[in-house]
């Protein structure tokens, strides 16, 4: 069963053949010749969800593990506003969403009719192309229908995957909508597979873009304080490879980020357990002289400063897509596949190893002493910690078993995160692209819809309660995990500077005396809670058990002494 109208059925053909597998959707009647067409497609796993916000960071979590277009479908009106918080993600994350609306004709905009608001472009700021189809009418001849329609369809679904980032189609349908036939007409597959087999296949292939690469090695291959740091990445084996053999130079020094899935015994890891206290004459030794950085966002606050008070000399990004100039000393933007560089420049150091001479050759064991010494300090001050954040941060990614995929939330955990060495066979994620609240749960359960390992989601009670509609989803697996660590308040509002100092903590921070258990009731999840170091022990023992149920662990900090300890800790690391 398909749907009769043209229109739907064009526009499902481009998706099948642009190799898009995972549609979902959001009920609606105005959407209803889509729906109908990609749930009843054999090539098309379509799944439903209530929540179009959830719906859409949903798709944006099976995008960013499968790495391929995700399309999520909609009904007409303010049902599409909703998506927009998962566009700006996928915009700023290189995340190939495609947003598909359903529309009222153009006569019914503006005229009072019900569910209807202007859509076309209506995601202009965050969006990489925006496709404003036409109905098929008496007043559209059907060349002009078919040709219009079908440029706009192929360049959007072109541009997803080429640019790795969202895209939008608005299409119109007037009514009757649940009309059927028996299959795709063939002559509309047809047309469309002939106009698109060549840009589906220009789209997949990389960027050939011309580098002074003599000009870049000899720079690099004469510097003697050379840094790289990598952001939000997904793993790949052979940046890792790279990072290997750069690790063993002592000319440089590679920070990665908790979000990296970078690892090496020589690689910074915990970032702001470094840099926090480092005083004037470290900085001064240690900042470099040449900057390589790619993958995405930096969480660490503390780097950014560093390096905008010390800019180094030469700031290389390695992207494809966008020049980031994060610490306003860019020079050169090498738009090329971060592997294909990192592998010539490999080549080059091993044809020209990098003179060293005098203090220069300590680069990275200057480095590397810091990191010991703030390691040593760490686990003092953390063995005889109470019940804190910062312990139950501890305890929660120590007991992460191995091989897990670790998803987490914005804000304070995320920034606790960058204190510890986390286990090296778990792959880590977060949404950096604008690093909102708004659908980590949702994001961390289309994560684990698709992952071919278990998965254990470490959120905040804001951001939890803040995305709890994620939890209205049959397809969440029942060996999905989430750990809330709930102090009742936003506690990132008590890290950074500033807003305690007002009178207005209250609005920054949201108090309340929420907890998970009724919601774990409702949805169906296995609750457990802890609210003491023992009794956090005694859970973790227990919870990563399989079970009938996904499971959710609850637990209680106290928000004054969380303040506290965080900021005893960071004195004692001086």
């Amino acid at each position: 069963m398909y749907p009769k109208k043209e229109l739907a059925q064009l526009l499902i053909s481009a998706c099948t053949q642009y190799q898009i597998e995972t549609v979902v959707i959001s009920p609606g009647s105005r959407n209803a010749p889509l729906t109908i067409g990609f749930s009843n497609h054999p090539k098309i796993n379509a799944l439903s969800i209530v929540d179009e916000r959830c719906a859409a960071f949903f798709a944006l979590g099976i995008a960013q593990q499968t790495q391929k277009p995700v399309a999520i479908v909609c009904t007409s009106g303010s049902a599409l506003l909703n998506y927009y918080p998962a566009i700006a993600e996928a915009f700023y994350s290189n995340v190939p969403l495609v947003v598909i609306s359903a529309d009222r004709p153009k006569h019914l905009i503006d005229i009072g009719d019900g569910q209807t608001i202007r859509q076309e472009n209506v995601f202009e700021n965050h969006i990489l192309f925006s496709a404003n189809l036409i109905e098929d009418s008496k007043d559209v001849t059907p060349s002009k229908f078919e040709k219009h329609n079908l440029k706009l369809i192929s360049e959007a679904l072109h541009i997803a995957i080429s640019k790795k980032g969202p895209i939008h189609i608005n299409v119109p349908f007037d009514e009757p909508l649940y009309e059927t036939v028996n299959e795709l007409q063939d002559v509309i597959a047809n047309k469309v597979s002939q106009s698109l087999k060549e840009q589906i296949t220009s789209s997949l292939t990389p960027p050939n873009n011309k580098i002074d690469f003599d000009k870049l090695s000899d720079i690099w291959n004469t510097a003697t304080k050379k840094m790289i740091l990598v952001g939000v990445h997904y793993p790949n084996e052979a940046i890792q490879n790279a990072i290997n053999f750069f690790a063993e130079d002592e000319s440089v020094i590679i920070l990665t980020e908790t979000t990296s899935n970078l690892h090496h015994k020589n690689c910074i890891n915990a970032i702001d357990q470094l840099i926090f206290s480092l005083d004037d004459a470290q900085k001064k030794a240690l900042h470099p002289e040449v900057l390589i950085t790619f993958g995405g966002m930096v969480v660490s606050k503390r780097i950014k400063r560093f390096l905008r008070d010390h800019k180094p000399k030469h700031h290389w990004h390695i992207d494809t897509q966008k020049a980031v100039n994060t610490f306003h000393c860019l020079s050169e933007f090498i738009k090329v596949d971060p592997p294909k560089f990192l592998s010539e420049l490999k080549e080059a150091s091993i044809k020209t190893p990098t003179f060293l001479s005098g203090s220069s050759v300590f680069y990275q064991q200057k480095w590397l002493a810091i990191r010991a010494h703030k390691r040593i300090k760490h686990q003092e001050y953390l063995a005889d910690l109470p019940h804190s954040d910062l312990k139950v941060f501890e305890q929660v990614f120590a007991g992460i078993p191995d091989n897990y995929q670790l998803q987490i939330s914005n804000s304070s955990v995320i920034r606790y995160a960058q204190l510890f060495n986390l286990n090296t066979t778990l792959r880590v994620f977060c949404n950096r692209g604008t690093s909102g609240i708004d659908g980590s749960t949702s994001t961390a359960i289309g994560a684990a819809f698709v992952s071919q390992s278990p998965t254990v989601f470490v959120t905040g009670d804001l951001s939890f309660f803040y995305d709890s509609n994620a939890l209205w989803n049959s397809a969440i697996k029942k060996n999905f995990r989430i750990i809330i660590i709930n102090n009742a308040s936003g506690g990132i509002f008590r890290i950074i500077p500033g807003p305690k100092n007002t009178n207005a903590l209250d609005y920054f921070e949201t108090p309340h005396n929420l907890t998970a258990e009724h919601l774990c009731k409702m949805h169906q999840f296995e609750y457990c809670f802890a609210s003491s170091t023992a009794k956090l022990t005694s859970v973790l023992t227990s919870f990563y058990q399989e079970g009938n149920q996904p499971k959710i662990l609850e637990i209680f900090t106290d928000k004054e002494l969380n303040e506290q300890q965080l900021t005893t800790y960071f004195n004692f690391l001086k």
